[in-house]
Protein backbone atom coordinates (compact mmCIF):
# COMPACT_ATOMS: atom_id res chain seq x y z
CA UNK A 1 0.00 0.00 0.00
CA UNK A 2 1.39 3.39 -0.99
CA UNK A 3 0.07 6.46 0.81
CA UNK A 4 0.59 10.20 0.39
CA UNK A 5 0.36 12.28 3.57
CA UNK A 6 -0.43 15.91 2.70
CA UNK A 7 0.08 17.90 5.91
CA UNK A 8 1.78 21.26 6.45
CA UNK A 9 2.62 20.65 10.11
CA UNK A 10 5.93 18.71 10.01
CA UNK A 11 5.47 17.13 13.42
CA UNK A 12 2.05 15.74 12.51
CA UNK A 13 3.14 14.65 9.04
CA UNK A 14 6.19 12.81 10.37
CA UNK A 15 4.19 11.10 13.13
CA UNK A 16 1.50 9.92 10.70
CA UNK A 17 4.10 8.73 8.18
CA UNK A 18 6.09 6.82 10.82
CA UNK A 19 2.99 5.16 12.14
CA UNK A 20 1.72 4.10 8.72
CA UNK A 21 5.16 2.73 7.83
CA UNK A 22 5.06 0.60 10.98
CA UNK A 23 1.89 -0.92 9.54
CA UNK A 24 3.60 -1.74 6.25
CA UNK A 25 2.71 1.26 4.09
CA UNK A 26 5.10 3.06 1.77
CA UNK A 27 4.58 6.73 2.62
CA UNK A 28 5.48 9.99 0.88
CA UNK A 29 4.92 13.43 2.43
CA UNK A 30 3.78 16.69 0.86
CA UNK A 31 3.91 19.91 2.89
CA UNK A 32 1.51 21.97 0.79
CA UNK A 33 -1.38 21.48 -1.61
CA UNK A 34 0.55 22.19 -4.80
CA UNK A 35 3.19 19.59 -3.90
CA UNK A 36 0.48 17.09 -2.93
CA UNK A 37 -1.29 17.38 -6.27
CA UNK A 38 1.97 17.18 -8.19
CA UNK A 39 2.98 13.98 -6.38
CA UNK A 40 -0.49 12.46 -6.75
CA UNK A 41 -0.28 12.99 -10.50
CA UNK A 42 3.23 11.51 -10.66
CA UNK A 43 2.84 8.40 -8.48
CA UNK A 44 0.11 5.85 -7.98
CA UNK A 45 -1.22 6.24 -4.44
CA UNK A 46 -3.95 4.05 -3.11
CA UNK A 47 -4.81 6.59 -0.40
CA UNK A 48 -4.12 10.30 0.11
CA UNK A 49 -4.36 11.46 3.73
CA UNK A 50 -5.24 15.07 3.05
CA UNK A 51 -5.22 17.94 5.52
CA UNK A 52 -7.98 20.31 4.45
CA UNK A 53 -6.26 23.57 5.36
CA UNK A 54 -3.10 23.42 3.22
CA UNK A 55 -1.01 26.37 1.99
CA UNK A 56 -0.40 27.23 -1.69
CA UNK A 57 -3.33 25.11 -2.85
CA UNK A 58 -6.23 24.47 -0.49
CA UNK A 59 -7.01 20.89 0.40
CA UNK A 60 -10.49 21.29 -1.10
CA UNK A 61 -8.94 22.03 -4.49
CA UNK A 62 -6.56 19.09 -4.17
CA UNK A 63 -9.50 16.84 -3.34
CA UNK A 64 -11.51 18.05 -6.33
CA UNK A 65 -8.58 17.49 -8.68
CA UNK A 66 -7.76 14.03 -7.35
CA UNK A 67 -11.41 13.02 -7.52
CA UNK A 68 -11.69 14.22 -11.13
CA UNK A 69 -8.33 13.04 -12.47
CA UNK A 70 -7.46 10.03 -10.31
CA UNK A 71 -10.69 8.20 -9.47
CA UNK A 72 -8.81 5.09 -8.29
CA UNK A 73 -7.09 7.10 -5.53
CA UNK A 74 -9.03 7.30 -2.27
CA UNK A 75 -8.97 10.47 -0.16
CA UNK A 76 -9.12 10.56 3.63
CA UNK A 77 -9.63 14.19 4.57
CA UNK A 78 -8.31 15.53 7.88
CA UNK A 79 -9.55 18.74 9.46
CA UNK A 80 -9.60 20.57 12.76
CA UNK A 81 -13.28 21.33 12.13
CA UNK A 82 -15.57 18.41 12.86
CA UNK A 83 -19.13 19.68 12.58
CA UNK A 84 -21.72 17.79 10.53
CA UNK A 85 -21.62 20.56 7.91
CA UNK A 86 -17.83 20.19 7.62
CA UNK A 87 -18.11 16.43 7.15
CA UNK A 88 -20.87 16.79 4.56
CA UNK A 89 -18.88 19.49 2.77
CA UNK A 90 -15.74 17.36 2.64
CA UNK A 91 -17.59 14.34 1.32
CA UNK A 92 -19.35 16.50 -1.27
CA UNK A 93 -15.94 17.54 -2.61
CA UNK A 94 -15.19 13.90 -3.38
CA UNK A 95 -13.43 12.75 -0.21
CA UNK A 96 -14.00 9.06 0.51
CA UNK A 97 -13.71 9.44 4.27
CA UNK A 98 -13.34 12.20 6.84
CA UNK A 99 -11.53 12.37 10.18
CA UNK A 100 -11.46 15.26 12.62
CA UNK A 101 -8.38 16.38 14.54
CA UNK A 102 -7.31 15.37 17.09
CA UNK A 103 -7.73 11.75 16.07
CA UNK A 104 -6.74 8.39 17.49
CA UNK A 105 -3.97 6.94 15.40
CA UNK A 106 -5.44 3.42 15.48
CA UNK A 107 -8.59 4.81 13.88
CA UNK A 108 -6.59 6.59 11.17
CA UNK A 109 -4.76 3.36 10.30
CA UNK A 110 -7.99 1.37 10.21
CA UNK A 111 -9.64 3.91 7.91
CA UNK A 112 -6.62 4.03 5.57
CA UNK A 113 -6.54 0.25 5.36
CA UNK A 114 -10.28 0.09 4.70
CA UNK A 115 -9.98 2.64 1.89
CA UNK A 116 -7.05 0.75 0.35
CA UNK A 117 -9.17 -2.41 0.18
CA UNK A 118 -11.69 -0.49 -1.92
CA UNK A 119 -9.17 0.47 -4.61
CA UNK A 120 -10.06 -1.29 -7.87
CA UNK A 121 -12.15 -4.40 -7.29
CA UNK A 122 -13.19 -4.68 -3.65
CA UNK A 123 -11.13 -7.38 -1.98
CA UNK A 124 -11.56 -9.42 1.20
CA UNK A 125 -9.84 -8.57 4.45
CA UNK A 126 -7.78 -11.78 4.21
CA UNK A 127 -6.20 -12.59 0.83
CA UNK A 128 -5.80 -16.24 -0.19
CA UNK A 129 -3.88 -18.06 -2.92
CA UNK A 130 -3.79 -21.83 -2.57
CA UNK A 131 -2.45 -22.56 0.90
CA UNK A 132 -1.17 -18.98 1.27
CA UNK A 133 -3.11 -16.54 3.44
CA UNK A 134 -2.31 -12.88 4.08
CA UNK A 135 -4.03 -10.53 6.50
CA UNK A 136 -2.71 -7.06 5.48
CA UNK A 137 -4.21 -5.32 8.51
CA UNK A 138 -2.60 -7.74 10.97
CA UNK A 139 0.61 -7.87 8.85
CA UNK A 140 0.53 -11.67 9.08
CA UNK A 141 1.14 -14.24 6.35
CA UNK A 142 0.85 -18.01 6.64
CA UNK A 143 1.35 -20.99 4.37
CA UNK A 144 -0.73 -23.87 5.59
CA UNK A 145 -0.30 -23.78 9.36
CA UNK A 146 3.15 -22.14 9.18
CA UNK A 147 3.66 -18.48 10.08
CA UNK A 148 6.05 -16.98 7.50
CA UNK A 149 7.60 -14.17 9.56
CA UNK A 150 7.85 -11.74 6.64
CA UNK A 151 9.39 -8.26 6.75
CA UNK A 152 7.28 -5.22 5.91
CA UNK A 153 8.53 -5.06 2.32
CA UNK A 154 8.14 -8.81 1.83
CA UNK A 155 4.55 -8.51 3.05
CA UNK A 156 4.00 -5.62 0.64
CA UNK A 157 5.35 -7.56 -2.33
CA UNK A 158 3.30 -10.64 -1.42
CA UNK A 159 0.17 -8.50 -1.09
CA UNK A 160 0.70 -6.99 -4.57
CA UNK A 161 1.19 -10.45 -6.09
CA UNK A 162 -1.84 -11.90 -4.33
CA UNK A 163 -4.04 -9.01 -5.45
CA UNK A 164 -2.83 -9.63 -9.02
CA UNK A 165 -4.32 -13.12 -8.81
CA UNK A 166 -1.71 -14.94 -10.86
CA UNK A 167 -1.07 -12.26 -13.47
CA UNK A 168 2.44 -10.89 -13.93
CA UNK A 169 3.53 -7.90 -11.85
CA UNK A 170 6.62 -6.07 -13.11
CA UNK A 171 9.50 -4.98 -10.91
CA UNK A 172 8.61 -1.38 -11.80
CA UNK A 173 5.04 -1.87 -10.56
CA UNK A 174 6.31 -3.37 -7.30
CA UNK A 175 8.74 -0.49 -6.84
CA UNK A 176 5.94 2.03 -7.45
CA UNK A 177 3.46 0.50 -5.00
CA UNK A 178 5.59 -1.01 -2.21
CA UNK A 179 8.46 1.50 -1.91
CA UNK A 180 8.37 5.27 -1.42
CA UNK A 181 9.88 8.05 -3.52
CA UNK A 182 13.20 7.96 -1.65
CA UNK A 183 14.10 4.54 -3.07
CA UNK A 184 16.69 4.56 -5.86
CA UNK A 185 14.94 2.97 -8.89
CA UNK A 186 18.28 1.69 -10.17
CA UNK A 187 18.95 -0.51 -7.13
CA UNK A 188 18.23 -4.23 -7.04
CA UNK A 189 16.06 -3.88 -3.95
CA UNK A 190 13.01 -5.49 -5.61
CA UNK A 191 15.00 -8.51 -6.81
CA UNK A 192 16.58 -9.02 -3.40
CA UNK A 193 13.22 -8.74 -1.62
CA UNK A 194 11.64 -11.22 -4.01
CA UNK A 195 14.56 -13.60 -3.48
CA UNK A 196 14.16 -13.60 0.32
CA UNK A 197 10.37 -13.81 0.02
CA UNK A 198 10.64 -16.84 -2.27
CA UNK A 199 12.92 -18.55 0.24
CA UNK A 200 10.54 -17.89 3.14
CA UNK A 201 7.53 -19.14 1.16
CA UNK A 202 9.26 -22.51 0.90
CA UNK A 203 8.51 -25.55 -1.23
CA UNK A 204 6.82 -26.32 -3.48
CA UNK A 205 7.69 -23.03 -5.18
CA UNK A 206 4.74 -20.68 -5.53
CA UNK A 207 6.47 -17.40 -6.54
CA UNK A 208 7.77 -17.50 -10.10
CA UNK A 209 9.95 -15.16 -12.15
CA UNK A 210 8.72 -14.45 -15.67
CA UNK A 211 11.90 -13.52 -17.60
CA UNK A 212 11.76 -10.01 -19.02
CA UNK A 213 8.33 -9.36 -17.50
CA UNK A 214 8.25 -9.65 -13.72
CA UNK A 215 6.84 -12.00 -11.11
CA UNK A 216 3.65 -13.92 -10.46
CA UNK A 217 2.10 -16.42 -8.08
Amino acid sequence: MRVLVAEDEPRVADAVARGLRRHGAAVDIASDGAEALSKARLHHYEVVVLDRDLPKLHGDEVCRAVNAELPETKVLMLTAAGSVDDVVGGLALGADDYLSKPFRFAELVARVQALARRVGTARPAVLRHGDLALDPAARRATRGDRHLGLSRKELGVLERLMIAGGTVVSAEQLLETVWDENTDPLTNTVRMTVMTLRRKLGEPAVLHTVPGAGYRL
